[in-house]
C-alpha cells in the first residue's frame, strides 16, 4: 500500500513538473515577438497596443499556474500533498490526476468559488447620499 501512494506521487510530481517546463516555455515569448517588432506606423499603434495588453494578460495567468505548480510540488517535498487546504481532508484522487496542482477539494473550491463571485458582486463604494 505504501509502495502504491509513493508510486502515485512520483507520478503527480512528473505531471507537475511537466506542467512546470511547460509554462516555463511559454512565459516571455508573448512579450518578446512584440518587442523585437520595433516601431510600427502611428495607425498600427492602437493594434499593437492591444496585443500588448493581450500579451501580459497571457503571461498573468501563465505565472499565476506556475504559482500553482510550484505551490504542489512544494506540498508534495513536505508531505501535505493531497489534502485540502480548507478542510484538511484528503482530495480525491480522481481530482489530482485532472488537476495535480488542486488545493482544495471540490466542496471547498465550490464553497471558495461562491464566496469569490459574490464578493465581485457587492459594490466596493457606497451609494451616493440620496440614490
Amino acid at each position: 500500500m505504501k509502495r502504491q501512494a509513493e508510486n502515485s506521487k512520483q507520478g503527480y510530481r512528473q505531471q507537475l513538473t511537466e506542467k512546470r517546463a511547460e509554462v516555463m516555455s511559454t512565459l516571455g515569448v508573448k512579450f518578446d515577438t512584440l518587442a523585437r517588432m520595433g516601431r510600427v506606423a502611428e495607425e498600427d499603434q492602437a493594434q499593437l497596443t492591444h496585443d500588448e495588453f493581450v500579451s501580459l494578460r497571457l503571461n498573468s495567468i501563465d505565472y499565476g499556474q506556475l504559482r500553482l505548480v510550484d505551490e504542489a510540488l512544494d506540498r508534495l517535498d513536505s508531505g501535505d500533498y493531497g489534502i485540502c487546504l480548507h478542510c484538511e481532508e484528503p482530495i480525491p484522487a480522481k481530482r489530482l490526476q485532472a488537476l495535480p496542482w488542486a488545493r482544495y477539494c471540490v466542496p471547498c473550491q465550490e464553497s471558495a468559488s461562491r464566496d469569490a463571485a459574490s464578493f465581485e458582486e457587492t459594490p466596493h463604494f457606497p451609494a451616493p447620499a440620496g440614490e
